[in-house]
């Protein structure tokens, strides 16, 4: 791998389509954002030949040129693709954002990968953004190396970030987070800052100098040895340790040499299993130069040591319906198993969608069956249809190169899939399957709005209806109390992006309007209400008198309607249309146009004309009963209480009850979540949370996460009551 004793096989140029599952490395590079991912992405592209010292192809493609809102923001929204080839070796680079906001992106990643390089910029220490990152890779059981970026700063320490990821992330054992090179440096400057010029391979003591814009192998230096020497003894003791031949540890320490074969393959064997994650390091390429520091040991490290796609095993699938279904294997001949981990538009081929096969081999112009379990509350409808497979390709930015199939292990574009969306499975169609599905992240941030034209009116539906088919991160929700429609994102670069894609992609301009939570109205008190509804001046007439009496009732009964009408005064057939009067009006409010809830309307009496009564007369008859009761009652404003769960690391555990206290929530009790971590339950109003999802984050310094479910409604306070009315009575 990395550090093998033989010559680099020298650059390969841009991937095609993969004959065998061994011949194709899939790999995620993650880590915060301004780590450098997409530049180390385009670093290896440049070393293995698919992009020249300018970063384009023959064509004009490049690494980064895929999406107008990336270069607008300047920073990475969406999983892409870059893919190379080194040493026979098809590798799938798969760059995602790093910002907490685009989570629904490097889990697809994460999804589609079989290993990560995980990108720590040296010059920026490990921030709780970073454990955040680090922590989505395991969760998944990702096997992982660690690759250190702008060492040419001047802040920059390889030593003291290679300490602080193996206290970080070694979690009981640091010596399972161990340099396999340590960088080269060159003379200080005048700052006192030394340049890295190279690398120095540890297991074969090798030493590559970049100084001259070529990878030199060089002989080491006497005052280099002794660092050498103690960092190759440690990493020789921590790969012992993973190995599965527990003889070796004895003899090691009895002074027998471990050759360097048994080193390399027991190396290999611990980063395929997640067991071992070696640190690297990249930096830029010397001017004029196409190999970057570091680019050719990367690549080495993903071809030799990265599991293959066989090696890794395949999310579970069942039968559409649920039943379940044998284990699948990565085999080109076995039964289709693929599964759309993005969903894009293009402007010319229409909807574009990112596929990784994980059984059986997917060719143009054949038909599929389309499975998903649908998102239906956040607007993604559960599928299970038949599609016809546009063409398939390779993506490099903007440029698709046409494959003529795409074999299980393999990541593929797919054009023209029009009811696929992120997340669905694409199977035979006399077999169906599908496959169990990834965790997505839930969209905790709201945002309330309204087409800006008649004419964005129009185009407004079809705009959204893509929009969430690309990301199912993002939920729709067209709330039926406030009348308003919501995205709820994940955090505002993600709400940014949404309305950015709306405007720019779809043609559809909206204007952001003041998220509303959903109040109720209820009695205070005992009232009673008389409804006086008589017109006799010319023609027909309307007579309807009724009397009522409403009372409050428990949370959560709704509206109870009692007949107590006695002597026939207000006739049976009328009776429903009173009831059909109250609860219109209680739907419309009686006090700030709000829904009335929780009371018992009970008609006493009420007087009827034998000519001029009818239906309409007594519903409206009925509805200014409901008035005049709420005129003479103390009408309560119901705000939702939501009950609300966050999680954070322990130091941050004061700031957050401190935070939620001054939202008016009620701590309800804490628990420990596990190491360093706790859990705190509250039940806080919605109208104080509308922005939690951006604020927890500042709190926690993007260490926190939170979920929320709706507890039930409870009086608003007199103050904050009075002010809504006040804003009610202004609109009407």
């Amino acid at each position: 791998m990395g550090d093998k004793a033989n010559a680099h096989p020298g650059a390969a140029g841009r991937a095609t389509a993969a004959d065998r599952p061994s011949s194709v490395r899939n790999v995620v590079l993650v880590g915060p954002s301004g780590s450098g991912k997409t530049t180390l992405a385009e670093a290896l592209a440049l070393a293995a030949g698919a992009v020249n010292r300018a970063g384009r192809v023959e064509d004009g493609a490049t690494v980064s040129d895929y999406d107008e809102i990336e270069h607008r923001q300047g920073r990475s929204v969406q999983l892409s693709l870059v893919p190379v080839e080194w040493g026979g070796i098809k590798i799938n680079l798969l760059d995602t954002p790093g910002y907490a906001d685009f989570v629904g992106e490097l889990r697809a990643g994460l999804r589609a990968a079989d290993a990560a390089l995980f990108v720590v910029s040296a010059s920026d220490g490990v921030d709780g953004a970073t454990r955040a990152v680090w922590e989505e890779c395991a969760a998944v059981g990702m096997p992982r190396a660690i690759v250190f970026t702008h060492l040419e700063a001047a802040r920059s320490d390889f030593d003291e970030m290679t300490r602080l990821c193996a206290e970080t992330f070694g979690g009981d054992d640091p010596d399972a987070v161990l340099p396999l090179y340590l960088p080269l440096y060159g003379p200080q400057g005048p700052d006192g800052h030394a340049p890295v010029k190279g690398l120095v391979g540890l297991l074969s003591q090798r030493i590559f100098d970049y100084s001259s814009g070529e990878r030199k192998e060089v002989p080491a230096e006497q005052d280099q040895l002794p660092r050498i020497e103690t960092a190759r003894s440690r990493l020789i003791e921590g790969i012992i340790a993973e190995s599965e031949d527990e003889t070796l540890m004895d003899r090691y320490l009895d002074g027998e040499e471990i050759d360097y074969k048994t080193l390399v393959e027991d190396l290999e064997r611990a980063v395929a299993r997640g067991t071992f994650h070696p640190v690297l390091a990249a930096a830029p390429a010397a001017e004029g130069s196409r190999e970057g520091i570091g680019t050719i040991e990367l690549l080495e490290l993903v071809t030799g040591g990265f599991p293959t796609p066989s090696e890794h095993e395949a999310p579970a699938v069942t039968t559409p319906e649920g039943s379940p279904r044998p284990q699948i294997t990565c085999d080109p001949d076995g039964p289709l198993v693929a599964e759309v981990v993005k969903t894009a538009s293009d402007p010319y081929v229409g909807r574009v969608s990112l596929v990784r096969v994980f059984s059986g081999t997917l060719r143009p112009d054949e038909t599929v069956h389309v499975s998903g379990h649908g998102l239906t509350d956040r607007g993604h409808e559960d599928h299970d249809v038949d599609e016809r497979i546009g063409a398939l390709s390779s993506p490099f930015g903007k440029q698709q190169r046409t494959l003529s199939q795409a074999i299980a292990g393999d990541i593929a574009s797919v054009a023209k899939l029009m009811r696929a969306e992120t997340g669905d499975t694409l199977s035979a169609k006399d077999d169906p399957l599908l496959m169990e599905p990834w965790t997505m992240p839930d969209p905790l941030l709201p945002l309330a709005i309204q087409a800006h034209s008649k004419a964005d009116e129009d185009k407004l539906s079809q705009g959204l209806s893509r929009l969430v088919a690309e990301d199912p991160t993002m939920r729709l929700e067209q709330n039926q109390d406030t009348r308003q429609l919501v995205l709820w994102c994940l955090g505002e670069a993600h709400r940014d992006v949404a309305l950015e894609r709306l405007r720019s992609r779809y043609g559809v301009q909206v204007d952001v309007v003041p998220y509303k939570v959903s109040l109720r109205e209820t009695f205070g008190e005992r009232a009673g209400g008389r409804g006086r509804h008589v017109k006799q001046s010319g023609g027909h007439g309307q007579y309807a008198i009724c009397e009522i009496e409403v009372e409050p009732l428990p949370p959560g009964s709704g509206i109870e309607f009692v007949d107590k009408v006695v002597g026939g005064s207000v006739p049976r057939q009328f009776i429903p249309s009173v009831e059909k009067g109250v609860r219109a009006q209680a739907a419309r409010g009686v006090a700030a146009g709000y829904p009335l809830v929780d009371v018992r309307i009970t008609l006493l009496d009420g007087k009827a004309h034998s000519v001029d009564s009818s239906d309409a007369a007594f519903q409206t008859a009925g509805a200014l009963a409901m008035r005049e009761a709420a005129a003479e009652a103390k009408i309560h404003l119901l705000e939702p209480v939501t009950e609300i769960v966050v999680m954070v690391p322990d130091h941050y555990v004061g700031p957050v009850m401190s935070d939620l206290s001054g939202r008016r929530g009620r701590v309800v009790g804490t628990e420990q979540a596990g190491p360093g971590r706790t859990l705190v339950r509250a039940e806080v109003p919605e109208i104080e949370i509308g922005r939690y999802a951006v604020d927890l984050r500042s709190i926690s310094h993007g260490t926190g996460q939170f979920n929320r479910s709706y507890a039930r409604h409870e009086p608003m306070p007199p103050q904050l009551a009075g002010k809504i009315r006040e804003q009610a009575e202004k609109g009407s």
